[in-house]
């Protein structure tokens, strides 16, 4: 595997939920905005990744929210893009315009900018699911850029293994 954040841990949690999507028989689609692909690339990284990876929506622009996930602008508009409720829209929109049966979208505020009040640079709100529901959590990150975007994927990647081994999207 072609391991681009150097962590033992990723690379664990990417085999295992890797193990357990197979087992299962689904597919994972990844809606990212903060992280850029980032998810879709430490997925696609692994070798017989298609087997289990369906599809990636990097929609970083509030209009690419709107027209490929579906995200309502008015929910833009009322919760701001790094929202629990923009993060868990962009999920169902995954899951709605993918053949995944297991989704994750992330968006935030990686910095060193964007900051506003009530959301600091290193404020990334999570959500995962399947159509039988989405948890969405919001995660206060330290680090530059790039240690922001990282710690993301982590997170991201540890839902999902915890997801895909209990047959649920709910945190346990």
């Amino acid at each position: 595997m072609d391991d681009a954040f150097g962590s033992p841990a990723l690379e664990a949690d990417l085999l295992a939920l890797a193990s357990a999507l197979r087992r299962r028989g689904w597919m994972l689609a990844a809606a990212e905005s903060c992280t850029g692909g980032l998810i879709a690339g430490a997925c696609t990284a692994l070798a017989g990744s298609s087997e289990w990876f369906e599809r990636g929506f990097v929609t970083y622009s509030n209009q690419a929210k709107v027209e490929l996930l579906g995200v309502d602008a008015a929910l833009i508009a009322a919760h701001g893009a790094v929202s629990g409720e923009v993060a868990r829209a962009m999920c169902a929109g995954a899951l709605a315009r993918s053949r995944a049966t297991l989704a994750v979208a992330v968006t935030g505020i990686a910095g060193p900018g964007g900051a506003v009040p009530g959301k600091p640079v290193g404020t990334v709100w999570l959500a995962w699911g399947t159509t039988a529901g989405i948890e969405a959590e919001r995660l206060q990150l330290a680090g530059e850029r790039a240690a922001v975007r990282a710690a993301t994927v982590a997170a991201a990647l540890a839902r999902l293994r915890r997801a895909a081994e209990a047959g649920s999207p709910l945190t346990p």
